[in-house]
């Protein structure tokens, strides 16, 4: 996925590699310093082995303990992504914690390297907000602790690993996003990605092979093009007809890009989207967004406690306040869709005014199995550079 969007958003942000080369890529930084043992920094022990709430006894102590730790460590962050710069205002203002936010242009793949390269060392991530592929990836290299947060029942299931190493935290669906003051008529299938007034404005947020939200739109439009969840070639194969007709733009978008009307037309999650319409109207342009009824895709990330964390305790508080309904209703404040909103919904806790600004969305998406994207990364890694490039 790559986080590139305007107003300061970062472009590598979730730049998380997707091809197996790509998964093996060494370490940044030093390994296993003089600044603690591999259990990490200044954390209780008991802390460390929390599985849940009830570990702790109530919530209060839970807040004692991380407050005494002081400090929460989380990485690739972008305050404009997703609303995560209040999500971090808030967590540090409500609970008097110092949160140490760094390389938030940094990619999955650049956190599950820190939470190696930086094992034992004050300074490594506490917790980590990870690509679909990562999780999985995480998960198996034994770099994730396992925790239920309190709202546990309310997350469904097959949206969170049975015993708590990782769990969806917010999603969207691909979306086309189109400067329509640059634009006369701007697309709203990807079957209209393919007429002609669009010569060379049609941008994919990253390279598939890199960004998680570039290989998601391909995936969408493997739908829209019949394909399926088990066949993204189609996908490949519509790109490279954009490609051969003109309209195919592998500039980087960048706030820049859009206002000038070079990449006016940006294929990205629904939210990132949506998120620059009160930006660009600052500075004169009309943003509008699509969610294409013929290419449906939903996706979402994922949290996940570092096994390493140098403050447990603060690291299980932030996921404890990132599925409360405060927590839950900040992401959806950043136009993304948490993962409990349908609970929320029912029980009346969803802001309704942030819920109204949503997209609008036709249909239901399926989401893939780990097996399928494995299978479809394959795919892209082998056909998109060497179709696409030149």
């Amino acid at each position: 996925m790559q986080r590139s969007t305007l107003n300061g958003r970062p472009t590598a942000r979730t730049a998380a590699a997707l091809s197996a080369a790509a998964l093996v890529l060494a370490a940044c930084g030093g390994g296993d310093g003089e600044d603690g043992g591999s259990g990490g920094g200044g954390g209780s022990s008991d802390a460390a082995a929390a599985t849940s709430l009830a570990d702790f006894g109530d919530l209060d102590a839970l807040v004692e303990a991380a407050q005494a730790e002081g400090t929460l460590n989380v990485i690739a962050l972008p305050p404009d992504w997703a609303n995560y710069g209040e999500m971090i205002d808030t967590f540090s203002e409500k609970y008097g914690i110092e949160v140490v936010s760094t390389l938030p242009d940094g990619s999955s793949q650049d956190e599950l390297n820190a939470v190696t390269s930086q094992r034992g060392q004050d300074r490594a991530p506490d917790v980590l907000d990870l690509g679909t592929p990562f999780h999985h990836q995480a998960k198996a290299q034994d770099l994730l602790a396992p925790y239920q947060v309190q709202t546990w029942d309310e997350i469904p299931e097959g949206q969170k690993d049975p015993e708590g190493y990782w769990v969806n935290d917010y999603g969207g669906y691909i979306s086309i996003g189109c400067n329509a003051t640059a634009v006369a008529a701007c697309p709203a299938t990807f079957a209209d990605l393919l007429d002609p007034q669009y010569a060379g404005l049609v941008a994919l947020n990253g390279n598939p092979t890199q960004a998680t939200a570039a290989f998601s739109g391909v995936w969408a439009a493997s739908l829209a093009n019949g394909g399926s969840l088990d066949d993204i070639g189609p996908g490949i194969d519509f790109f490279r007809q954009v490609k051969d007709v003109g309209n195919f733009n592998p500039v980087e978008i960048t706030p820049a890009t859009i206002l000038s009307g070079e990449t006016p037309i940006s294929i990205d999650w629904d939210y990132n989207n949506a998120g620059l319409t009160d930006d660009l109207a600052d500075q004169g342009a009309e943003w509008q967004v699509a969610v294409p009824a013929d290419g449906l895709f939903g996706g979402y990330y994922n949290q996940g406690i570092s096994a390493f964390a140098p403050h447990p305790a603060a690291a299980r508080l932030w996921q404890e306040f990132l599925y409360s309904d405060e927590g839950q209703n900040t992401w959806l404040g950043g136009g993304a869709r948490p993962v409990r909103l349908p609970a929320m919904e029912a029980a009346g806790t969803a802001d309704a005014d942030l819920l109204a600004a949503l997209p609008p969305v036709e249909g239901a998406a399926e989401f893939p199995t780990a097996e399928q994207e494995t299978a479809a990364r394959d795919v892209v890694a082998e056909r998109w550079n060497a179709e696409m490039s030149g």
